[in-house]
């Protein structure tokens, strides 16, 4: 799944946010799984810009309960 930034967060409909939500939190657990398992993942840091992401989208819907 891809990167989004702050800009690109602020121009989502509040069902897309829950979509994106869901699938950045799928993805993280997923990679976590590889690294539990003692895999490896592809590019570690990945895993810290996942996080970062869902932060933003997470801030992004407090914005607006709260707005």
């Amino acid at each position: 799944m891809a990167i989004f930034r702050a800009k690109d967060v602020k121009q989502f409909s509040d069902v897309e946010l829950q979509e994106n939500m869901g699938k950045l939190r799928m993805e993280l657990v997923q990679h976590y799984g590889k690294v539990s398992a003692g895999g490896a993942t592809e590019n570690p840091g990945h895993i810290r810009e996942l996080r970062r992401t869902i932060a933003r989208v997470m801030t992004e819907q407090n914005r607006r309960r709260t707005a």
